[in-house]
């Protein structure tokens, strides 16, 4: 991994609101967290070491435990934005990958703020590992806000739009 890829992981980490995300890839295994301490600056620390073979099935296990609590903020206000957003659905992306709201790049959106989407509406693509999936609404409604920019990475569980179910 370059150095440029991590700068950009840390940045997107740190956006994201995610408090620790794990790394590993076959020789090297990075370790990102983040935290307030009560200052308005966010401190970020990151630790790379190269994985050892054995070491990697004990690793596995922790995976999971190491997905940070999800919740849906937003970079504006996310004090207020908590309560009025607790009326609504979150969307969450199922897989780690880079987010589009356009199925190519001359085409238009796949949904708006204020569109009436159904069960099993295309609401976006996530290109992983060459393979673009499509991501369909689980629930019926209005799209209330898109938490995510055009053509940005997003990791597991993480908030993509919100739908109000009424």
């Amino acid at each position: 991994m370059e150095l440029k890829e991590i700068q950009n992981l840390i940045k997107f980490v740190a956006k994201s609101g995610a408090s620790e995300v794990k790394l590993e890839m076959d020789d090297v295994k990075i370790t990102i967290r983040t935290g307030s301490d009560d200052k308005k600056g966010e401190t970020t620390y990151i630790q790379q070491v190269p994985a050892m073979q054995a070491a990697q099935p004990a690793a596995a296990p922790q995976q999971p435990a190491a997905q940070p609590e999800s919740k849906p903020t937003t970079t504006e206000s996310a004090g207020t934005s908590e309560s009025d957003d607790s009326k609504y659905i979150t969307v969450k992306s199922p897989i780690i990958g880079t987010f589009y709201r356009k199925p190519a790049p001359e085409k238009p959106v796949f949904i708006e703020v204020g569109d009436t989407v159904k069960e099993g509406d295309v609401l976006c693509v996530i290109e992983a590992m060459k393979l673009f999936n499509e991501i369909e609404s689980e629930v019926s409604g209005k799209i209330v806000k898109v938490l995510v920019d055009d053509a940005s990475p997003v990791e597991f569980d993480q908030p993509l739009f919100l739908v109000d179910p009424s």
